[in-house]
């Protein structure tokens, strides 16, 4: 398990204690910072710019969306 992520707060600000949560939030934040790694490698090889590649990158993430949401 990475020390690298945060501690995980719920809305309210509260921690989330539970070690299981923390565990898959870990695997899951590693996998996805290792596709990204191989994403902006790959990028690189092929010769797109590597602004180009962290620029659209974060913009894939501004586009997730939360199917959790309450409607207010």
């Amino acid at each position: 398990m990475s020390k690298q992520w945060p501690k995980w707060v719920r809305e309210d600000g509260s921690v989330v204690s539970c070690t299981e949560k923390i565990k898959v939030m870990a695997e899951n934040f590693d996998e996805i910072k290792q596709i990204a790694q191989d994403a902006l490698e790959d990028g690189i090889l092929m010769e797109v710019s590597e602004h180009q590649v962290r620029e659209a990158l974060h913009k894939l993430i501004d586009t997730l969306v939360n199917p959790y949401q309450k409607n207010h």
